[in-house]
């Protein structure tokens, strides 16, 4: 019995190699790629840093925007920065806190000036907007300009957007969406944010 069970999960297997060393063989197309990283779930910041860690890691160039959270210290910021990469911090932190729309839009329009020319830099290989999508539903940037932008990027440039409720606009022109879902976060129990962890 255990030969059988053997010889049936190797042929499963190879038949999973083959479909899909045929889905590799077909993907021809090379590009810069967008992709949205939305949902109410924690992690999604985290996960475009770890992609532009990974984009370092293999020598590229990378762009980083940040808004919201510009306050705070910044452990990706604190470690990348030392690599060479490029940060605009919005900073003037959660919006909840400023309330104060004018100064919020003026300081997005800046960190939002960066972005254009980030976006048009052939030089950076990986561009990151990190909560960009709160821009759009706060009405600081308008969202065609930021499709604009990334639609006229150079063609091998990728760019990562992160945020909750992702304008349909930003999926439709994305090559990967993500959606994190919260299914429990330590916070709603009360327990303070992590340095290292959450920041």
């Amino acid at each position: 019995m255990p030969n059988q069970n053997t010889q049936q999960h190797k042929l499963r297997q190879q038949k999973l190699k083959q479909a899909v060393d045929a889905r590799i063989d077909a993907a021809k197309q090379e590009k810069g790629l967008v992709l949205v990283i939305t949902g109410n779930g924690k992690g999604k910041t985290t996960s475009g840093f770890g992609m532009v860690a990974r984009a370092v890691g293999h020598q590229q160039q990378c762009g980083v925007a940040q808004f919201i959270k510009g306050t705070w210290d910044n452990g990706e910021k604190n470690l990348l920065e030392q690599l060479g990469v490029e940060f605009h911090v919005m900073a003037t932190g959660f919006t909840w806190e400023t309330q104060d729309k004018n100064a919020d839009t003026l300081a997005a329009q800046e960190i939002w000036k960066q972005c254009q020319r980030m976006l048009q830099d052939s030089l950076l290989d990986v561009v990151l907007l990190d909560e960009i999508t709160y821009m759009v539903t706060y009405g600081y940037i308008e969202l065609e300009e930021i499709v604009a932008a990334i639609e006229s990027r150079p063609a091998m440039q990728s760019v990562i957007i992160t945020g909750r409720a992702a304008h349909r606009r930003l999926i439709e022109i994305a090559d990967t969406v993500s959606e994190v879902r919260n299914v429990k976060h330590a916070f709603e129990s009360g327990i303070k944010a992590r340095k290292g962890i959450d920041w």
